[in-house]
């Protein structure tokens, strides 16, 4: 466990510590909120067909898109009521895991 040789003030539940913090925690990543109408891929894949497009209303449940991962084709719902934002993909494309895919309003 490497070390940062600066001592660091913290405080948990109104107590001052002075501690070194480790690089692994100096270097992580910021907490995100969660965005409820944000689509990520949870697989990397290509997406094979889009079925809505940027100011389509939508409803829960609705189909938006497919993805390809592993040979199969998973189809991804729309999670809240609402108007489709913005598309960060088109057919065809190849993304990671966690890529943002649709932005839902």
């Amino acid at each position: 466990m490497e070390e940062s040789g600066e001592l660091k003030s913290i405080n948990i539940d109104n107590i001052k510590y002075k501690t070194r913090l480790t690089r692994k925690y100096v270097d992580r990543k910021a907490y995100e909120p969660i965005i409820p109408g944000n689509i990520y891929s949870f697989i990397p894949g290509t997406i094979l067909k889009i079925m809505v497009k940027e100011g389509d209303k939508v409803k829960k449940g609705d189909v938006l898109l497919q993805l390809e991962a592993m040979k199969m084709s998973n189809n991804l719902i729309a999670p809240i009521d609402g108007k489709v934002n913005k598309l960060h993909v088109k057919q065809g494309d190849m993304v990671h895991k966690n890529y943002l895919l649709v932005e839902i309003k």
